[in-house]
């Protein structure tokens, strides 16, 4: 297989993670959001979203947007399981990643930043306030969906598709300087992920194209 990802992108970072949970080997071939490599015709054509990542299969066949991914994954190779048994408890699970993925990154990814600056004239300044201002609102909610949670993880003992998620958004708080005192129960699932190989090892400073 072949992954198709950038060190600093979240999404990616995701996929890299339930591949290595589930032990999965993955070529990478890298795509530099920063310079724009994704706009460009050549990847266009591999991936008509233009986003990352995509992971292409030994048959060639392609695959888009990390959670779809990941469910793929999951149906395809079920051990370790990042999705639980119970209906319920499935749901649930979802409604983290999706929380995460669906309502939290989008406002805070590459080419909404990019706008803010380019085409809304916003500060360096501004920018990082509009940053921290949805994180912050973002990880109250998680905070508060996981007050229930008595595991290790976001649902249980083991890691799930929730934990591929919300490990990724920390990283970028933490690099925008964002305020985490306020979501120890967050925090304390971040630190029992980032003890596991597979987490370590998906991070961005540890990825070949890292800067």
């Amino acid at each position: 297989m072949k992954l198709y990802t950038y060190f600093r992108s979240s999404a990616a970072f995701r996929v890299r993670i339930a591949l290595n949970l589930k032990g999965l080997k993955y070529e990478p071939v890298f795509v530099h959001l920063a310079k724009g490599e994704h706009r460009q015709p050549q990847y266009a054509a591999l991936n008509p979203q233009a986003l990352l990542p995509t992971l292409e299969l030994d048959d060639g066949k392609r695959l888009t947007q990390s959670l779809a991914i990941i469910e793929w994954l999951e149906e395809r190779h079920a051990t370790p399981p990042l999705l639980p048994k119970d209906a319920l408890a499935r749901a649930r699970v979802r409604s983290l990643a999706y929380l995460v993925a669906s309502e939290i990154h989008p406002l805070n990814n590459l080419r909404v930043l990019q706008h803010l600056k380019r085409a809304l004239g916003q500060s360096q300044e501004q920018i990082d306030a509009w940053y921290r201002h949805w994180i912050a609102d973002g990880l109250a909610k998680l905070e508060a969906d996981l007050a229930d949670a008595s595991g290790k993880f976001c649902h249980g003992d083991a890691p799930t598709m929730a934990d591929c998620c919300l490990v990724p958004q920390i990283f970028n708080a933490q690099r925008y300087n964002s305020d985490l005192v306020p979501y120890p129960k967050t925090m304390r699932i971040f630190e029992n992920c980032m003890k596991l190989e597979a987490f370590d090892r998906a991070q961005p400073s540890k990825q070949p194209d890292a800067e």
